[in-house]
């Protein structure tokens, strides 16, 4: 039956695990805690190597925490990052998002850099500054950068943060095997949503909502084996989704897949959500990964890759991009439907109808239509927050007392 405010309003008669306060999703000072106690302190994927393949072949990244970067490729092969950041009047230092540059010049007072960050040149130092600075004194901001887990660059801007293996720890034990080969970037293309990044993590955390998606009820949900995967949860707040084989060709005008992925069965499909906004998702023949960039707490930046093996022949790249357009591409079959989704949550929490709950309540065994995915994810949130998701502001806490 319908419900009243009063009863609108009412805590889930459910364990405190079970659901969180739309707050979470809404609030600017929740969002700037976010960015200091998780962005500025977790690994973070910035690009994919096979995206800067030469020597200063650089690509700029704007870090959910905030900082803007530059990653770049020195002459020795070496991948770096630093802050996008003049350190004499803190002006924007490459505007543009790919290029390659052996020499970074600031094109306020032409102080210039080399690609692994020393300041090789300040106009007129001598006679302005000298002895007092000059430019060992002026290198850039270095941010830690590891190379990993199939190709990817990680970013940390915490200096006092653990290695990436220590914060990946076993959650990638089901990929290690197929990503352990080169891998290529295929495809890039991102989505500016007007929602928050934890809704779009909550998508990649919970398969219940497959019932938006035709094409994976018909290839996926009646076929043997989708309610037996499991979630596993990691520390860190990392979870995986076991595999199981997606019938293909059994959406009209869809065929099984023709060239598979090493070690993978066919059919085979395995998804890793890292926290706090990054999901690998090897299907068959590609994998997907999907890196959340929040831009604020009602908008987001969504960067997707698409990628095949570097090995590939041409005959085999082009079946990988037509099998990752029909799923993914921005015409595919499942990627606008997830996106309006969470467009809807995000529209509907803003207008503040005194929506107060999301819940997260279906228990299942951990299989596919449990929510456990996004009870563990709110369990680090809130470990690293220091706030609870159902009670982010301590009032339940207090009317207890």
């Amino acid at each position: 039956m319908s419900r009243n405010a009063v009863e609108w309003k009412q805590t889930p008669s459910f364990p405190e695990s079970h659901y969180v306060d739309t707050r979470i999703y809404t609030e600017e000072d929740i969002f700037l805690d976010e960015q200091r106690k998780i962005f500025n302190k977790c690994w973070i994927i910035a690009c994919h190597e096979s995206e800067i393949p030469n020597a200063y072949d650089y690509r700029t990244f704007s870090h959910p925490g905030g900082p803007p970067l530059i990653v770049i490729r020195g002459e020795d092969m070496k991948v770096r990052t630093f802050y996008n950041i003049c350190p004499h009047r803190g002006n924007t230092l490459l505007y543009e998002p790919v290029g390659n540059a052996k020499r970074i010049t600031c094109i306020f007072h032409a102080w210039s850099f080399n690609a692994t960050g020393d300041c090789i040149d300040i106009s007129r130092g001598k006679e302005g500054y000298q002895d007092r600075f000059g430019c060992k004194d002026a290198g850039l901001r270095e941010v830690k950068t590891e190379l990993g887990f199939g190709g990817f660059v990680w970013v940390n801007v915490d200096d006092e943060s653990c290695t990436l293996r220590e914060y990946i720890g076993e959650a990638m034990g089901m990929l290690d095997e197929h990503l352990d080969q080169p891998l290529e970037v295929f495809h890039y293309h991102k989505a500016v949503v007007n929602t928050n990044y934890k809704l779009w993590h909550d998508t990649n955390s919970e398969f219940y909502h497959d019932y938006m998606h035709y094409f994976n009820r018909i290839t996926g949900m009646i076929q043997p084996g989708y309610f037996d995967r499991k979630y596993t949860g990691y520390p860190n707040g990392h979870a995986s989704v076991g595999s199981m084989a997606i019938k293909y060709d059994a959406y009209e005008g869809s065929k099984a897949r023709g060239v598979g992925w090493p070690g993978l069965a066919p059919g085979g499909w395995v998804l890793i959500d890292i926290f706090p906004g990054m999901t690998y998702n090897l299907r068959t023949s590609v994998l997907r990964m999907d890196t959340a960039i929040p831009l604020g707490p009602n908008k987001l930046l969504i960067e997707f890759r698409g990628l095949g093996l570097k090995s590939d022949t041409p005959e085999q790249r082009a079946e990988r991009i037509r099998d990752h357009n029909m799923i993914w591409g921005p015409f595919g079959r499942n990627l606008h439907e997830d996106l309006l989704g969470v467009h809807g949550q995000g529209l509907a929490m803003r207008e503040r109808t005194d929506s107060r709950w999301v819940i997260h309540g279906r228990e299942e065994n951990m299989t596919i239509h449990d929510e456990g995915g996004m009870r563990h994810f709110y369990a680090e949130w809130s470990r690293r927050m220091g706030r609870k998701a159902y009670d982010p502001y301590g009032e339940q806490a207090v009317a207890a007392k």
